[in-house]
């Protein structure tokens, strides 16, 4: 991939979801779960087209493309319970807690936009609580009333930025996604954005990252004007 120009930015939002947390690999598990009495497999070409949507639009497709015969409000009930076993022990991603610490440290303002419902970020945080309060606000997209379209749409984005303090122009914006629909969201929105892409993703689905990394152990600040590392 041809490398882009990096514009200096003063703000960060975060995805959590395969990015923050390890819970991707648990979500596989639940839909797994669903999808086995139905003999039906569940190949990841599949889960990259799902990755970043919220409940609804990832429950309605679910249902249509494995032919299921359950509604969609059923396919979430079930995917919610299996979720809520799953996920209570989830664990951060290399180099989160890092980053984290040092844009709090540097005061950085920095929030979380994630597609995931309030109360089942309660639930995966459950073990990273003082971690999670580092954060200036969360916006949980499938419950937040002003997040009117979900991932690939902007709207998250614009919400979390404008729910700052004093909220930043999107061009001072720096995202960091790990789906491709959370990676045109930002886009849309008019924001840089940081990619640490499932490694099974082909190159194509990676390439409208303004920078694509293994981990966010690999994220250096200074790139981006932000304060670097100390260490």
């Amino acid at each position: 991939m041809a490398n882009k120009v990096l514009r200096k930015v003063t703000h960060c939002i975060f995805d959590m979801d395969g990015l923050l947390l390890d819970t991707e690999r648990l979500y596989t598990v639940a839909t797994e779960m669903i999808l086995e009495p139905y003999g039906k497999a569940y190949p990841f070409e599949v889960k990259e087209r799902v990755m970043g949507l919220q409940t609804e639009p990832l429950s309605r497709f679910m249902v249509e493309h494995f032919e299921l015969p359950i509604s969609w409000e059923e396919y979430a009930r079930q995917q919610r319970a299996n979720a809520e076993k799953l996920m209570r022990n989830a664990q951060l991603m290399p180099g989160a807690e890092r980053l984290l610490r040092h844009l709090h440290a540097s005061k950085v303002p920095f929030c979380l936009a994630t597609s995931s419902g309030a109360d089942m970020v309660e639930l995966k945080t459950n073990q990273h609580r003082e971690l999670f309060g580092l954060f200036d606000h969360k916006v949980c997209g499938s419950t937040d009333k002003e997040v009117a379209n979900g991932k690939p749409a902007p709207d998250i984005f614009l919400v979390a930025a404008s729910r700052f303090g004093v909220p930043p122009a999107a061009a001072d914006c720096l995202v960091f996604e790990d789906s491709p629909n959370g990676v045109t969201a930002a886009n849309s929105a008019g924001m840089q954005v940081v990619m640490v892409p499932d490694p099974r993703l082909s190159e194509e689905k990676t390439s409208h990252a303004t920078q694509v990394l293994g981990s966010l152990a690999d994220f250096k600040p200074e790139q981006f004007g932000l304060p670097p590392f100390r260490e």
